[in-house]
Order: structure tokens, then C-alpha cells, then sequence
């Protein structure tokens, strides 16, 4: 039998749940490869006999191919645009209990910068962010909170003061802000998506993905959010069709729900 990547990737959903034909082939086969030689492992066969009883192999070939970059307030003239003009006017078309889902979440940076953000316009304890990723090990991480000077950098100077404190040469996101996010392992590919949201933000996630998948999370993103509210997108994205799928663009990260 030819151990190819074809089988290779049927192996991988049946093992994982994680529908590797979504992801640009190329791309992600060179991963692959890298991280099978680096265990010296020979083959797709052997390599897949190793994810079946290696839970350390497993997690970290989860962690690797669901490709985990992020920092706080990443492109911060586009959280400029959040916090000045899209949270205002949610919070006037909804009210300040506000349903918020940060999807393909990584490890936290994004719904805590979404808590820091909605906190300049909500009193912190009416906040609630949902975050989901694939990957449980970022949430895990997530949820211990502790990110390098690196990552902060973009934050805003009165919040990273107010919500920081340097251990050591990292920096420990304060309880306040961790207490407002619920954290939830989620395939964008497979799972249900939550209903009635009124802010989803998805971002530099979907640049992986083939088309196809992108169109399909796009659709079902606009499904989940109610009428007017709005999603919030990477630099590295866009939607082409957005009107067909019923979005009207507000500019070029923002999309609007308008049917």
C-alpha cells in the first residue's frame, strides 16, 4: 500500500477531527514534512502509528499545523477604528450587553484585547467574550496568561499599564480582564457556530484556508451574527463576494451583516 499524503490526511481527520483539504496543500504539506524529519520518523504510516500513542507527538503536531501567530492589538490603526468607531455604534444599535466571539483565538491576545477595547466603552463587568480555537494547548496557554514584551508592544500605554504586571521577563494579563473571557476548543470547519453575535472577530486565520473553506467559514460567520452587527477581519484578508453572502463592506476589515 502507498502510505501518500492522501492517506496521510484521511488519517489525520479521523484522528484529529482537523480536515487538512481545507488548508492550501503546499503549504501545509511542507510543515508536515518538517516536523515528521525532525522526529526522524520514515513515512506517513509510521509517523500516524506515532500520533496514535505519543500524546506528547500529538499535541505538538496539533499545536504546529493549526499555525499559532498573534499579539495584542495586532495592527492597532485597525483596533483604532474598533474602539472609535464600530464598538460606539454597536453599543447604540444593541445595548452594552454585547455578544462577542473571538474565533481561532490563539493564545488569548485577541479576547483580551477585545475586553481591554470594549472596556473604554462597557463597564468591565458587563463584558463577555467567547473564545474558541482548535488547538487546546493555546488555550491553555490562554488561560494562563503571561505573553512577552513582544507581544504587548501595540497595547495602548493607560491599559498596559492598568492591566499588566511584569513577572520576571514576561508580563501576567491582570484576572480582571481573564475573568471576561470564556475560552471553548472549536473547529471552524466542523463544529456549530454560536447564534446572534454581534461583533465576531477572525483574524490572519483564514489566509491558511483553501477558497472554498474560506467562502463556507465566511457564510457561516454571516449567519451567526445578527443584523447590523459587524465582523472583523485580518490585513491579509477579504472577502470577494461579501455582497452575495449579505455583507456590505465598511471599510477594508469590517463588514457589516445587512440580510
Amino acid at each position: 500500500m502507498m502510505y501518500d499524503y492522501e492517506y496521510f490526511k484521511k488519517e489525520v481527520l479521523a484522528l484529529t477531527k482537523i480536515d487538512l483539504n481545507a488548508y492550501k496543500e503546499k503549504q501545509m504539506k511542507r510543515r508536515i514534512d518538517t516536523l515528521i524529519g525532525k522526529h526522524k520518523i520514515e513515512g506517513y504510516d509510521k509517523y500516524i502509528k506515532a500520533l496514535q500513542t505519543d500524546k506528547e507527538l500529538f499535541d505538538e503536531f496539533v499545536s504546529y499545523i493549526t499555525i499559532n501567530v498573534s499579539e495584542f492589538y495586532r495592527n492597532p490603526e485597525q483596533w483604532k477604528i474598533l474602539d472609535e468607531q464600530v464598538i460606539p455604534e454597536l453599543v447604540k444599535k444593541y445595548g452594552k450587553k454585547l455578544k462577542v466571539w473571538s474565533a481561532a483565538c490563539s493564545t488569548g491576545d485577541e479576547p483580551y484585547s477585545l475586553v481591554m477595547a470594549l472596556s473604554r466603552h462597557i463597564p468591565l463587568n458587563q463584558i463577555e467574550v467567547f473564545a474558541t480555537d482548535i488547538d487546546k494547548i493555546v488555550i491553555g496557554k490562554a488561560k494562563v496568561g503571561l505573553y512577552d514584551a513582544k507581544s504587548i508592544q501595540s497595547v495602548p500605554e493607560d491599559l498596559r499599564k492598568k492591566y499588566f504586571t511584569q513577572v520576571g521577563p514576561s508580563y501576567r494579563i491582570d484576572d480582571s480582564i481573564k475573568a471576561r473571557v470564556t475560552f471553548k476548543e472549536h473547529n471552524l470547519l466542523r463544529d456549530s457556530y454560536p447564534t446572534n453575535c454581534h461583533l465576531i472577530v477572525c483574524r490572519n486565520v483564514l489566509i491558511y484556508f483553501t477558497e472554498e473553506a474560506k467562502n463556507e467559514v465566511f457564510k457561516k460567520f454571516c449567519n451567526s451574527l445578527c443584523v447590523g452587527a459587524t465582523l472583523f477581519i485580518g490585513s491579509t484578508e477579504q472577502i470577494i463576494d461579501y455582497k452575495e453572502m449579505g455583507y456590505e463592506r465598511k471599510n477594508s476589515f469590517f463588514y457589516n451583516k445587512i440580510k
